[in-house]
């Protein structure tokens, strides 16, 4: 019976260990989805946090906002596609 049960301790630290290696790729995939924004944010709360100026890392998160939302706006289809990898490109 002892035996039983230390399998099923383990059992529940190792399904523990999964659910939080899953929470810390999908953080990881969403910051990197957002982009420059959160990043920047994240930035200024650090700052912040550590007692120093984190304006310069929110004007940064703003001008990345701005800019996303401006790609965001943008009509994206077949016709413009050319066009569209040169901009990504920097061309």
């Amino acid at each position: 019976m002892r035996r039983l049960h230390m399998k099923q301790a383990g059992q529940g630290l190792s399904e523990y260990l999964v659910i939080v290696g899953l929470i810390a790729v999908a953080s990881i995939a969403a910051v990197g989805f957002l982009g420059g924004t959160v990043r920047s944010q994240v930035a200024a709360v650090a700052n912040e946090i550590a007692g120093q100026d984190g304006s310069t890392a929110m004007i940064f998160a703003e001008g990345n906002a701005l800019q996303a939302s401006a790609q965001a706006a943008a009509g994206r289809h077949l016709g413009n596609y050319i066009g569209q990898n040169a901009t990504l490109d920097g061309n």
